[in-house]
């Protein structure tokens, strides 16, 4: 089989960094190893486009005059795919589109768009979800059938950070870290580790989005032992490198309808380090019932303050959270998994719409 792979980052650079150990494969959402599951691909050539129309504009235009064959789409956003998916439901375009959604699929007031948007959804063949609640809250939509949804245990690069771990075997776990950049509660972070004292660092870009960061750090009167590291660009191998030289990662989210802070979450499990992390009910890891770290509601900064306290007055009991977080992803979220879930999963749509074209 032969898939047309959309991803809204740089494509090549990432799987030739993947090949140096240098670039997590779950970044890449299971391109890795399609290969070694049966699957070859076509790798969509990244442009950096300002602007949603221009960018649907340039993909669809690669997407339609590509002549390579292939079987389907795999989009890892249906963000730049647009065009291609009203397409497919005016019935245009006749290869399925398989993407992943990262939010659960919602409701418009407005009239006018929510008749365009239930059209849009005809036109998606499938749609991959981190977690049962977002399929869940999707379906109150009622704009797609259950069977379209399908959730995928996406987790870490297992050798990627093995391959890190090997790198660095003298290493000395001490202190908190936090990393990430999407919606980051950071007011709530900086209060409790200002009030605890605990070594922190903390590595986040300057401004993401709406939310300026450094203005909001910059508010605060830190302590000598809050370290604050502004970064750039997409550099996970040299962040996993500081975050393994950590006892505890810290998850200090904003409350937004999607599974905020996973990326962290998972390469907590593949480093094998507790995690103290705000209550995202999006997850699909319940991370207090796996014995894996300790959650906290919302902007809650006593209860961070507390738990922050509770990692530090008990590292055995740290240390074994943190071993049941690499038991996890070995056993039920890593790339091996989910990129064998991918791939029969896209077989199967390519198998539907062969049969469909067959009969017609």
């Amino acid at each position: 089989m032969k898939i047309y792979y959309y991803h809204t980052r740089p494509i090549k650079p990432a799987l030739q960094e993947w090949e140096q150990y240098r670039h997590p494969g779950h970044i890449l959402y299971g391109l890795p190893l399609f290969k070694k599951n049966g699957i070859d691909c076509i790798l969509h050539r990244y442009k950096a486009i300002n602007g949603r129309l221009k960018l649907a504009l340039y993909t669809a235009k690669e997407i339609l005059c590509c002549k390579e064959h292939y079987d389907a789409i795999y989009g890892t956003s249906f963000r730049g795919l647009e065009l291609i998916i009203f397409l497919r439901a005016l019935g245009l375009y006749r290869k399925p589109i398989a993407i992943w959604h990262h939010t659960a699929v919602s409701r418009s007031s407005n009239k006018l768009r929510e008749a365009v948007s239930r059209f849009f959804y005809t036109g998606i063949d499938k749609m991959y979800f981190f977690s049962q609640k977002l399929i869940k809250d999707s379906l109150l939509s009622l704009k797609a059938s259950p069977l379209k949804m399908e959730l995928i245990h996406w987790g870490p690069d297992l050798a990627f950070y093995d391959h890190l771990l090997a790198e660095i075997p003298d290493r000395k776990t001490l202190g908190f870290v936090s990393t990430g950049k999407e919606n980051r509660d950071v007011s709530t972070l900086l209060q409790a580790f200002v009030a605890t004292e605990e070594e922190f660092d903390l590595y986040i870009s300057p401004q993401c989005g709406h939310i300026n960061y450094k203005e909001i750090i910059e508010s605060f009167s830190l302590s000598e032992s809050v370290h604050i590291h502004y970064t750039g660009g997409i550099i996970p191998y040299e962040l996993a490198k500081m975050v393994a030289c950590k006892s505890c990662i810290v998850i200090c989210c904003l409350d937004f309808p999607y599974t905020v802070g996973l990326t962290t979450l998972v390469e907590a499990f593949a480093l094998g380090l507790p995690v103290i992390c705000s209550r995202n009910p999006n997850f699909e890891v319940d991370i207090d019932k796996e014995g894996i770290g300790i959650t906290v509601e919302y902007g809650d900064v006593q209860g961070w303050i507390n738990a922050i306290r509770y990692m530090a007055d008990h590292p055995e009991e740290a240390r074994k959270m943190g071993a049941n977080a690499r038991k996890l992803a070995e056993e039920r979220f890593n790339l091996e998994i989910f990129s064998r879930e991918i791939a029969e999963s896209l077989s199967e749509i390519s198998n539907i719409s062969s049969k469909k074209r067959t009969f017609a």
